[in-house]
């Protein structure tokens, strides 16, 4: 049967409709560009700083789409992932993320069991990964990553800190040598713990302190009293623990019921970067413990950082505490936000501007161009990736964590001592629950 000129016409405007249609959702597409985040929005890495890693990240993104979005064009359009603290479901995630919703950068990682598979899955099918939080040292070693990047600090950067700190202050707060402190080392026994343990003893070693003890257990572990048997009987003056949240609980619980005691504990991040927790279950109890983590932004005095990072800052606390309605400000928020802050402005725009395209090739030569100097982000440390072919290929190179130190509702950096803000206390104060 003929055509009408009506069905004719009737075809044609359906056409150029659909085409329209087309050609509106490409242009929509155009002026937004989809980033995957990935972090455990349950589970117990949530409570240990991987909430707090995911709204750090979100306040970057919200920044940056009110001014218009990437070099004034482009809107971030964020497609979150719940881990769930479980390494299977990160993996089945970020490969949904991948293949399914066509993402080509993925942010964020808390957990570093999660961060050493999904590495090498992203890695495998040439997709960006930018690594927000987790800091195991075996993410990249000796891996050669060309689309995997850390402007985060790694593990083995905890042990020079640990060392570096008894090092410089054993004698005048101790009045011990360094070869005279004994210390235990104490982790779970994934890829952070490991890495963290490890460096500990590395450098621990290098400067002579006796490592009296090194112990990992399951962070699900039920019970860690035998773990507090040992390390009293190795009589440690030191501690340092890599642990997340449950298991630090546990720990300093059965610590106290046994009546453990020591000169100093360090934690390594994780759960000792959430103070507010840990202090709603032992309050003063905790108090002077030293913590080794990137700083949270807002303890640095932004005179020593570049124009515009002080402002950057207080809005950075201010949406933090907004959102979440907490007072302490973590860690893991700068973390958080400024890895995203230096993707969104200090990657993106240069892959579209001089390498044309959001592609990940395009992105992973941006990546390798930054060059931001000490004092340029609000973690006070800069960024520049080691390039393809070293050892830790990925990684900042420039990344550096601090020791801090609480009492109360007060944190304070107290290493390096360039930068300190208050002068350590060193042992536990006497009349501390652990004080030895």
């Amino acid at each position: 049967m003929p055509t009408s000129r009506r069905q004719l016409l009737k075809g044609t405007a359906a056409a150029a409709a659909t085409l329209s249609l087309d050609w509106t959702r490409a242009q929509a597409q155009a002026e937004n560009l989809r980033i995957g985040l990935i972090y455990d929005l349950t589970g117990p890495f949530a409570a240990g700083g991987s909430v707090a890693s995911s709204v750090g990240a979100q306040i970057a993104i919200d920044l940056v789409n009110e001014k218009g979005g990437i070099g004034g064009k482009t809107k971030i359009v964020p497609v979150a992932a719940d881990s769930q603290s479980k390494a299977d479901v990160a993996i089945n995630e970020a490969e949904r993320l991948i293949s399914q919703e066509k993402i080509d950068i993925i942010n964020g990682v808390y957990s570093s069991a999660h961060a050493v598979p999904m590495a090498a899955k992203v890695e495998q099918q040439k997709k960006i990964l930018w690594i927000t939080t987790a800091v195991s040292t075996a993410v990249f070693k000796d891996k050669n990553l060309q689309y995997v990047f850390r402007a985060q600090i790694h593990s083995d950067q905890y042990g020079q800190a640990f060392a570096g700190f008894i090092t410089e202050h054993a004698q005048g707060k101790l009045g011990m040598d360094a070869k005279d402190v004994k210390v235990a080392l104490i982790h779970e026994d994934g890829p952070y713990g490991v890495g963290v343990a490890a460096a500990d003893e590395a450098y621990a070693k290098q400067a002579g302190i006796q490592v009296v003890l090194r112990e990992g257990y399951s962070a699900s572990a039920p019970d860690l009293s035998v773990l507090v048997t040992k390390i009293k009987r190795a009589k440690a003056d030191v501690i340092s623990h890599a642990g997340y949240n449950p298991d630090i609980t546990l720990f300093l619980r059965q610590a106290r019921e046994s009546g453990l005691r020591f000169k100093m504990l360090f934690g390594a991040g994780a759960g000792y970067s959430q103070l507010d927790k840990l202090r709603a279950t032992f309050g003063p109890d905790i108090d002077n413990f030293c913590n080794i983590d990137p700083v949270p932004a807002q303890l640095l005095d932004p005179a020593k950082l570049a124009p515009g990072m002080g402002e950057l800052i207080k809005t950075m606390v201010s949406r933090y505490q907004t959102k979440t309605g907490a007072t302490d400000v973590p860690p893991h928020c700068s973390m958080g936000f400024n890895q995203t802050w230096v993707l969104l402005n200090n990657v993106l725009p240069v892959a579209r501007e001089k390498y044309g395209s959001f592609e990940p090739e395009a992105i992973r030569k941006a990546a390798l161009d930054v060059d931001i100097p000490a004092g340029g982000t609000i973690q006070g440390y800069g960024v520049k990736f080691f390039p393809p072919g070293t050892p830790l290929s990925g990684q900042n190179e420039r990344s550096t964590p601090v020791v801090m130190q609480n009492a109360g509702e007060h944190i304070s950096v107290v290493w390096p001592t360039n930068i300190k803000t208050r002068d350590p206390v060193f042992p536990l104060p006497k009349g501390s629950t652990y004080g030895a």
